[in-house]
């Protein structure tokens, strides 16, 4: 077993929906996994929203959402060396811009604004594949559009350049070096992926 972090790092992946985040977050879990480092996983909590999502979401549901991403990440930020989440607050505020029409209605753009300085690394996906159903998220290109244009907006005020990350989803596949990613966040947190002492 590998001697724990002194301190926990926590890794979004980040974008519109259907760019293949968790095929994202799983491969690099695996690979953190291998590594020797613990890991937890976020999942994404949109799927779990009883007020609904897509197109037809309510400022109410995506407020849900927001609270449910940060409630997640609470529970489980101290249990491993590694949090890797399926989305973040980030891009769960784009939804909830969409819907509000630019507005914050609940006043949540401060806490937003502070909980995105928690994530030590951001990685966005961009669209270049096409959108595939999966029964539960949409298949409406202006849609994903939409908020792809939020988050071109968005993300350079609430995400450091140098902690963002831009993948093509196309290149969320079997042969990414996601080893090479976990070494980048290792080093942006000071700690060793591998044990010194097994290295």
């Amino acid at each position: 077993m590998a001697v724990p972090w002194s301190r926990p790092a926590k890794i979004a992946f980040i974008g519109s929906h259907s760019v293949r985040k968790t095929n994202a977050v799983h491969a690099f879990a695996s690979a953190v996994g291998r590594a020797g480092r613990s890991v937890e996983v976020g999942r994404e909590v949109i799927r779990f929203n009883p007020l609904g999502l897509n197109e037809g979401a309510t400022p109410e549901a995506q407020l849900w959402v927001l609270m449910a991403q940060i409630q997640q990440e609470l529970e489980l930020r101290s249990r491993a060396d590694i949090l890797v989440t399926d989305r973040s607050v980030v891009d769960n505020f784009a939804y909830f811009l969409r819907v509000t029409g630019g507005e914050d209605p609940f006043s949540v753009e401060p806490l937003v604004r502070r909980w995105a300085g928690t994530y030590d690394l951001f990685v966005r996906l961009l669209p270049d594949v096409a959108l595939l159903p999966d029964g539960v998220r949409s298949t409406n290109d202006a849609f994903r559009d939409e908020i792809e244009a939020i988050l071109d907006r968005i993300i350079p005020i609430y995400v450091a350049s140098d902690r963002c990350l831009r993948l093509p989803a196309s290149q969320v596949a079997e042969d990414y070096d996601w080893m090479a990613l976990a070494e980048r966040l290792a080093q942006l947190v000071g700690q060793p992926l591998r044990d010194p002492v097994k290295a």
